[in-house]
């Protein structure tokens, strides 16, 4: 179902990178449901390159959690209250966003039914993880579109709704000088330890690749030392974290022969350019619903082999068992073995 007529419609995702740079495709599919809508967003500081600047949003509102959290938030809502909204769509199951979402002058609010606001919703959904149905967060946001749009189809192959970036000609440009026939990238880092496999083992793995082509590091700054210590010098490897931003990032991932990512935002960032992409999954699992959205994109883990996978949604700082054996206990050989 399409509608002809103007709206104004407020998608909120206050969550991490990755969870942001996922609800892009929320947004689209809102734009192909609702064309001469007008779509804004909320989202933290810090998560906006990742969505300003794509054809389907109006305007991005950005909440600054840094020195005055609370008042920075309740001055945007008073700004957005001034609006008056069709729909809300909140993709976010925490209090803030609930707050937000109640808030809104707007017939129809629409969010998860594990937000501790959704009391406040006009329409709630269940959010499962795992998810029975075996559906990706690109499949569950999509079920909150369809409590507009009961028409909506959401099929079972997760790879059809890839998210998406503004990525300009300036992203390209500035990653021409990497861009060969034959490069790898590699993005080593988590914010959580146990969600980031062994550096010893992406150190084995870098002397593997760089074999066979170069090799490219990505991160923030401070994924620099990481990623010296793993390369060690390797003259077939350069570490470009901090020198490119996620947009960059991504746009070296597209051409690259493989890149390999963990289950992190680099993750996501392959996704949105169809990257060939091998994500080594550690102590959380491709049944939580992250797993890479690219054609060409496959997870290595240690399957079922441990009772104590998964210890957690998001990760440890280490490894509450001190074994990290859903990291070490995957061979090379796996990993290796997915490059063709």
């Amino acid at each position: 179902m399409t509608d002809a007529s103007s709206k104004n419609i407020l998608i909120i995702q206050t969550a991490f990178i990755g969870d942001t740079i996922l609800a892009s495709h929320f947004a689209r599919a809102v734009k192909e449901q609702f064309p001469n809508s007008k779509i804004h967003f909320f989202l933290r500081k810090g998560n906006e390159s990742v969505i300003q600047g794509l054809p389907t949003i109006e305007k991005t509102w950005i909440w600054d959690k840094q020195g005055g959290k609370t008042k920075n938030l309740f001055k945007l809502i008073s700004e957005l209250r001034k609006i008056k909204f069709d729909m809300v769509f909140n993709l976010h199951r925490h209090f803030n966003s609930g707050l937000v979402t109640s808030l809104m002058k707007s017939p129809i609010k629409v969010g998860f039914k594990q937000n501790p606001m959704s009391f406040a919703y006009t329409h709630k959904v269940n959010h499962q993880i795992p998810d029975p149905r075996g559906w990706h967060e690109v499949q569950r946001n999509l079920e909150l579109l369809k409590q507009a749009v009961p028409t909506l189809q959401i099929g079972d192959n997760s790879k059809n709704y890839k998210p998406e970036l503004p990525i300009q000609q300036k992203n390209i440009d500035k990653v021409s000088q990497y861009v060969t026939d034959n490069y790898f990238v590699v993005a080593p880092a988590s914010v959580w330890f146990t969600k980031a496999w062994s550096e010893h083992k992406y150190r084995e793995l870098t002397v593997e690749l760089a074999k066979l082509g170069k090799v490219y590091f990505i991160g923030a700054p401070s994924d620099k030392d990481l990623c010296d210590r793993i390369r060690q010098d390797n003259p077939n490897t350069v570490n470009l974290c901090g020198g490119l931003n996620l947009l960059d990032s991504a746009a070296l991932m597209k051409n690259a022969r493989r890149v390999f990512v963990n289950d992190s935002a680099p993750l996501h960032l392959a996704s949105c350019v169809n990257a060939k992409t091998t994500a080594v999954f550690c102590s959380t699992i491709p049944g939580f619903g992250y797993t890479p959205l690219a054609d060409d994109s496959v997870v290595v883990d240690v399957g079922d082999s441990l009772s104590c996978r998964p210890c957690g949604l998001h990760g440890y700082k280490a490894c509450p068992l001190g074994h990290f054996k859903c990291a070490e206990d995957i061979e090379i050989k796996r990993v290796m073995a997915t490059i063709h």
